[in-house]
C-alpha cells in the first residue's frame, strides 16, 4: 500500500504542470482516457479504466483497484484567411501553427474500499486552446511587431467517492480542483477600447494563472443483461480572475468553465462486441467571456462611438468570443478480438460553436472542428498489464465569416479552418 501511494504521488507531481492543449469539442477534449478516446469519447455508461471517473464519477465503484497513466500527442492544424479588408497588408492567409505539437498527460487511480464504496483520483488536461501565428495581423497589432496568439491550458485534479447502491447501480461525486493558465499577445489595437481606459492588462504576452473548482455527479445502472445506462453532470467552475488579462476578458478577467450534462448507454450486442452511445451538452453560453459577442458589444463602447462603458474590453458586459452552446454525439465500438486484444473504433460529432458573424475575434480561438474518427486497441501483456493505443482524426472544417470584421475596423471577412490529429499511448494494471 505504501509503495502504491508513493507511485501515485510521484505521478501527480509529474503531472502537476499542465501541458498546453487545443481541444476538440469547442475547447474540451473529445474524451478522457485512451480507451474512451479510441471509442469516440464515449464512457458515461462504460467504465473501462480508472480514468473513467473523470467522465462519470460513478465509474470509480466499478473499476476496482487500478492505476492508469498515459500521454497523448496532439497536433492541430490552424489557419485563418482574411479578405475584403481595405487595410494595407492585412488580406491573406495566416498559419497558426508556429507551435505545432502538444503533449497532454493523464493519470488515474481507483481503489475498492469495501462494502460497495470506492475512491478514485484522476489528473488530466481537460481542455484548452492555442494559436501561434506566423506573422503580424495589422487589425490586431497596429504598429506592434508581436505576432497574435493565445495559449490556454486547464488541469483537473479530481478526487472521487463512489458507492454501489446495489449489485446493478452506482453513484459517485467528484471534487474537480482546477488550475488554468493563459497568455495572449499581439492585441495592441484593442488597448484603447478597455473599460478602464488604459488597457494595461490586455496583451502582456506573459502567463497568468487561475484556480477554482466544480462538482461532478454521476450514476450508472445495469437495467438488463445487455443494457447499461449512465448520466453525469459537472457544475460550472467558479474560477479566480486572470488579473493580467482583466482588460481582455469580460467581467474584469473572469474566465469560468461551463457546465456539462451527459447521458449514455452501452449495449452488449454480442459476447465480444459492446456498442456505446453518449450525448453531452456543453453550456458555453453561461460564461460571459466565452459567450458575449464581439459586436454589437464592442461598438457600444465609448471608444468606438457608443455610450456604454460596461461593454468595453474587460467590462461587465464586455465582448467575448460569441460561442454558443454545443451538443456532442459520440458513438463507440469495443470488440474483444482475442483474449488478450481489444479493438476499438468511434465517431464524435458536434456542431461547432462559432457563429459566422464572430470569426474576427475567433482568429484567436478557431475551435471549429465537428467530425472526429477514432481508432484504438488494448493489448494485455504477459505480466497482466495493459498497453492501450488511441488515434483521433478531426476532419478539416471551414467556417466562412459573414459580416465578421466590424466596419469600425474597415470591414471584410475572416474565414477559419482547422483539422486535428492525435495519437496516445497508456499503460495500466489492476493492483
Amino acid at each position: 500500500m505504501k509503495s502504491a501511494t508513493k507511485k501515485i504521488l510521484a505521478v501527480v507531481v509529474a503531472l502537476g504542470t499542465p501541458m498546453t492543449a487545443m481541444a476538440t469539442n469547442g475547447y474540451f477534449g473529445h474524451g478522457v482516457g485512451m480507451k474512451s478516446m479510441g471509442m469516440g469519447g464515449t464512457g458515461i455508461a462504460m467504465a473501462q479504466d480508472s480514468l473513467a471517473s473523470a467522465t462519470n464519477p460513478a465509474a470509480a465503484a466499478l473499476t476496482g483497484n487500478r492505476i492508469d497513466f498515459g500521454l497523448n500527442l496532439f497536433r492541430p492544424d490552424r489557419e485563418a484567411r482574411v479578405s475584403g479588408s481595405p487595410a494595407p497588408g492585412v488580406n491573406g492567409t495566416y498559419d497558426g501553427n508556429e507551435t505545432s505539437v502538444f503533449w497532454i498527460p493523464e493519470f488515474g487511480y481507483s481503489r475498492d474500499l469495501g462494502n460497495g464504496k470506492a475512491f478514485g483520483l484522476t489528473v488530466v488536461g481537460r481542455g484548452g486552446m492555442n494559436t501561434d501565428y506566423d506573422k503580424v495581423f495589422g487589425l490586431y497589432n497596429g504598429a506592434s511587431s508581436d505576432k497574435p496568439g493565445i495559449d490556454l491550458a486547464q488541469l483537473y485534479i479530481s478526487p472521487t467517492f463512489a458507492m454501489k447502491l446495489n449489485q446493478d447501480h452506482a453513484v459517485g461525486i467528484s471534487l474537480n480542483m482546477i488550475y488554468q493558465r493563459f497568455k495572449a499577445q499581439g492585441l495592441d489595437n484593442f488597448e484603447s477600447m478597455a473599460a478602464d481606459g488604459a488597457g494595461d492588462n490586455l496583451t502582456s504576452g506573459s502567463y497568468d494563472s487561475s484556480t477554482g473548482f466544480s462538482i461532478g455527479l454521476g450514476w450508472t445502472g445495469k437495467v438488463s443483461q445487455i443494457l447499461t445506462l449512465g448520466a453525469m453532470y459537472t457544475s460550472k467552475a467558479d474560477m479566480s480572475k486572470f488579473d493580467k488579462y482583466s482588460d481582455l476578458f469580460a467581467e474584469q478577467g473572469d474566465f469560468d468553465i461551463p457546465a456539462t450534462l451527459g447521458l449514455g448507454l452501452a449495449v452488449k450486442a454480442t459476447p465480444a462486441l459492446t456498442v456505446a452511445f453518449d450525448v453531452t451538452k456543453i453550456y458555453y453560453s453561461s460564461v460571459a467571456s466565452i459567450n458575449n459577442p464581439l459586436t454589437p458589444n464592442l461598438l457600444n463602447c465609448p471608444a468606438m462611438g457608443g455610450a456604454d462603458q460596461s461593454q468595453c474590453m474587460g467590462g461587465d458586459n464586455g465582448p467575448g468570443f460569441g460561442w454558443e452552446d454545443m451538443t456532442v454525439y459520440k458513438l463507440g465500438f469495443s470488440w474483444q478480438f482475442q483474449n488478450d486484444l481489444v479493438l476499438r473504433a468511434g465517431f464524435n460529432k458536434g456542431k461547432q460553436p462559432i457563429p459566422t458573424s464572430e470569426t474576427f475575434f475567433n482568429f484567436l480561438a478557431p475551435g471549429v472542428v465537428e467530425n472526429h474518427l477514432t481508432l484504438g486497441a488494448t493489448k494485455t501483456l504477459g505480466n497482466g498489464g495493459e498497453l492501450t493505443f488511441a488515434y483521433m482524426h478531426a476532419f478539416s472544417k471551414e467556417v466562412k465569416g459573414s459580416g465578421s470584421i466590424p466596419s469600425a475596423f474597415g470591414g471584410g471577412e475572416v474565414d477559419l479552418n482547422m483539422s486535428q490529429d492525435a495519437f496516445g499511448i497508456a499503460y495500466g494494471w489492476d493492483m
